[in-house]
């Protein structure tokens, strides 16, 4: 039977349907390899397939994998469930990978667009901004990182009226 790297190979290729088949064989044939699991996971979602690739990234975080291939797992299986429409899925598979690597601006990113998709759009923002200035390198960005980050605290907040007898306002 042919192995993992063959299917890899296949999908690096162009060749999804072929190597998905035989992801879905390996899946079978080792029901308690991680890595299969997972490999299985992401070649229905690469052929459009979300709905079928969830209960392999399921089994995939359950059986354990490699830090690299557990992050992977835990943004697939978050991002399937959003662009599925189970926000509260996928915020929960969000919360629960970045518990485990809280650094990783990927699962905050799609993270901040699950909380716009649940209607916390402030929260959103503001993730997103801490993001932008944690990660991007633009010199204009960066000049203004310090008021970023302040303004991120409350993305709705504004100053308030200046009392009316103000020196030179009419």
């Amino acid at each position: 039977m042919p192995d993992i790297d063959t299917a890899l190979r296949l999908r690096a290729a162009g060749a999804l349907t072929e190597s998905n088949l035989l992801l879905v064989a390996l899946a079978a044939a080792h029901p308690q390899d991680g890595a299969v699991q997972y490999q299985c996971a992401w070649s229905f979602d690469i052929l459009s397939l979300e709905r079928q690739a969830i209960s392999y990234y399921e089994k995939a975080l359950a059986l354990g994998l490699s830090e690299k291939e557990m992050r992977g797992a835990y943004l697939g299986l978050g991002s399937t469930h959003r662009v599925l429409g189970n926000y509260r899925a996928a915020q929960d598979v969000f919360l629960r990978g970045l518990a485990r690597f809280p650094q990783d601006h990927a699962l905050s990113v799609f993270y901040a667009m699950t909380l716009h998709n649940l209607g916390c759009h402030a929260q959103a923002v503001q993730r997103l901004l801490l993001e932008l200035t944690d990660t991007s390198a633009d010199e204009g960005i960066q000049s203004y990182a310090k008021a970023i980050r302040f303004y991120a605290q409350d993305v709705d907040a504004t100053l308030p009226d200046p009392p009316g007898d103000v020196p030179g306002a009419e």
